[in-house]
């Protein structure tokens, strides 16, 4: 199948408005991805107190600080397991078979959460839920990217709505698991999630026959002659991994750094084989090299935000003053403050994005100023430092910065990582931005574990700080990078 016929099928979108201006196919990956956010959101916002909970409270009685850096290398996990995910698709399956397969082991994580007890149903649902999420997100992105040409101006807009899905399912999750975590127990909200992506599964196995050309193209396809080397070399890495945990090497208390080393290894060796590869043409490896800072400064980006679910779990539920007209809100539905956000605000930013047009700014300068905001955040934390109990509208605004980062990065993350992807890297390029997020993710995870509750302080001004030092080196060195990307804003 070759890449001539991709283009064909995303120019056939071009005169298709019919989903909020944006062509049809967006809803149903819309609505995919929103079931599956509902489960993976809603596992998430408990996941944490499930770990460092006593077992009298129904949890695993892990130290806090370890679980934090666990739910860290977790959440790296799933990002860095995007390569397996995009690889099969680019050399194996095609992007839809790889995403059908990855929303069947994740329904089956949430169900192992839900049904077996203790340590072995944590490894066993977070392993199958780590893995198939990767192959999802990957995949799911890449479709999107199918839907649109090169130089469809609606790209900025459309992955800006298809983000808004995502919140979409990221707020409903922690409101439903965080209410039947205290009412019921943790593993009815694990239980929940695996209903909510049995919803996900079966309306894209109704939709999945009328999917386009594109979803079933194979970018890069593998020579049946090299498939036995590659087994080979997969059973290889399966084997090492084993050997590392069984002989201690890796362990739960070195295990966030460890994933963390693992993603910048990964990230290297992808780009060397991009740049190396004789389908990537001049202008393309210029585009290549474009990417490399958008990469740092996602992964610095992730690094503060995705403490969501590691400092600001464990913030929200013994500093924050939850109590709504004597009634105590689960420390859970904190995390679906900034969903509310992004749904409210999405729209908003897709529609100025398309207003504007060729006169917005340009990727790079988008992310500087998302880095940057993300660093005001943090030092917004300076005036409510002290013993006093935090009042939730100072952290709802402190999300609210959360939410306006995002809104500059992350969905521009997402649409100029498929912009600026060689023809043949398609997929692994967006598994190469996922790689960012698994490094930053994890390194939240790590972070987490230098916050002191008696002396905040340093923290806030030092991880705020330096953000924003990293944003305004990323703002003058953007008129540098938009040069390398080949007439790609």
């Amino acid at each position: 199948m070759s890449k001539p016929h991709l283009s064909d099928s995303a120019a056939a979108t071009q005169g298709d408005t019919s989903f909020f201006g944006q062509p049809k196919m967006l809803a149903s990956l819309f609505s995919v991805e929103m079931w599956e956010r509902f489960s993976f959101y809603g596992m998430q916002g408990i996941l944490l107190y499930y770990m460092y909970f006593t077992a009298s409270q129904g949890g695993l009685d892990i130290d806090q600080g370890l679980a934090a850096s666990l739910v860290g290398a977790y959440g790296g996990g799933v990002y860095l397991s995007t390569i397996l995910g995009a690889w099969l698709a680019d050399r194996l399956f095609g992007s839809e078979r790889v995403l059908f397969g990855s929303a069947i082991m994740i329904m089956a994580g949430h169900i192992a959460l839900a049904l077996i007890p203790g340590i072995p149903g944590l490894i066993t649902g977070l392993l199958l839920v780590a893995v198939g999420s990767g192959g999802l997100k990957a995949n799911a992105t890449a479709l999107v990217g199918t839907l649109y040409k090169e130089n469809d101006e609606r790209r900025d807009a459309g992955f800006s709505i298809f983000y808004m899905g995502i919140n979409l399912g990221g707020l409903i999750g922690p409101l439903v698991t965080g209410f039947l975590q205290e009412s019921q127990g943790f593993h009815w909200g694990f239980g929940a999630a695996a209903i909510g992506m049995a919803i996900g599964l079966g309306i894209y196995a109704m939709n999945r026959k009328r999917l386009p050309e594109a979803a079933h193209h194979i970018a890069n396809p593998l020579p049946a002659k090299d498939r036995l080397k590659y087994g080979a070399i997969f059973a290889a890495i399966v084997v090492a991994i084993a050997a590392l945990l069984v002989t201690g090497v890796v362990n739960a208390e070195n295990l966030a750094l460890s994933m963390a080393y693992a993603a910048i290894a990964a990230s290297v060796l992808y780009f060397a084989l991009i740049f190396s590869s004789n389908k990537v043409d001049g202008t393309e490896r210029q585009r290549v090299v474009a990417f490399i800072p958008l990469y740092i400064a996602s992964a610095a980006f992730w690094a503060l935000f995705q403490q969501q679910f590691t400092f600001i779990a464990v913030y929200s539920q013994e500093k924050l003053d939850r109590n709504l007209f004597g009634w105590e809100m689960p420390a859970a539905w904190v995390q679906s403050i900034n969903p509310v956000f992004i749904i409210i605000f999405a729209g908003v930013m897709a529609a100025l994005w398309t207003r504007l047009g060729h006169r917005q700014p340009g990727s790079a300068l988008k992310f500087a100023i998302g880095l940057f905001v993300m660093g005001l955040a943090f030092l917004a934390f300076i005036p409510l430092a002290g013993d006093a109990k935090t009042p939730l509208l100072a952290l709802v605004g402190i999300l609210f910065l959360f939410t306006l980062a995002e809104l500059f990065l992350s969905p521009i993350g997402l649409s100029v990582t498929t912009k600026l992807a060689p023809k043949a890297f398609q997929t692994q390029m967006v598994a190469l931005f996922f790689l960012s997020v698994s490094l930053g993710t994890t390194l939240a995870g790590i972070l987490a574990g230098l916050y002191n509750p008696e002396n905040e302080l340093p923290y806030f001004i030092g991880i705020g700080g330096t953000a924003m030092l990293l944003a305004l080196g990323m703002a003058a060195a953007s008129p540098a990078i938009r040069k390398r990307m080949g007439g790609v804003r």
